[in-house]
């Protein structure tokens, strides 16, 4: 395994442990892209393993894996290098597999906050709309005041007059 692997390893994991806020979104999408770039670094060394001496192995250097690995993950998979053993083809499965639910993650993830987003603009437009129609109504119920207020006066102001001309 390459000396700067170990390092890499440790501190992606302490940057996926280490994030305690942050909306479980984002939290979700950097634990699933963290564990990818696990799985392709690890995959990568043990598919150079189990590849190592076989005949016709292509997958013999750790960038030419490394780059298997990445195409793999993506499920890109040109067919320009391919395992040719079975454990190399063990773990062409574990990259394709956790390529595919860390790819599915993050979508789901991203989807999730951007209907979220939605549903908010929808709710304060709902509160700013509600806000507004109780306000027209105040409005509303004051020229109502005033109207009956205006009624009455006329009706007493009619029975007065009627009242003061009978005999």
């Amino acid at each position: 395994m390459p000396r700067m692997l170990p390092g890499l390893l440790a501190r992606l994991v302490k940057l996926l442990l280490g994030r305690r806020g942050g909306s479980l979104h984002l939290r979700a999408s950097c634990a699933a892209t963290v564990l990818l770039v696990i799985v392709i670094l690890v995959g990568s060394y043990c598919a150079v393993l189990a590849e190592r001496g076989a005949p016709g192995a292509q997958l013999t250097t750790y960038p030419r894996a490394l780059w298997w690995s990445v195409e793999t993950a993506t499920t890109v998979g040109y067919g320009d290098l391919y395992p040719v053993t079975l454990w190399g083809r063990l773990v062409a499965v574990v990259v394709m597999v956790a390529g595919i639910t860390a790819f599915g993650l993050v979508t789901a993830a991203l989807a999730t906050w951007f209907v979220g987003r939605e549903q908010e603009r929808r709710g304060h437009f709902v509160r700013h709309t509600e806000k507004a129609a109780e306000e027209v109504y105040a409005v509303y119920a004051q020229a109502d005041r005033a109207l009956h207020e205006r009624f009455d006066r006329l009706e007493r102001m009619l029975e007065d007059n009627r009242g003061g001309s009978s005999p």
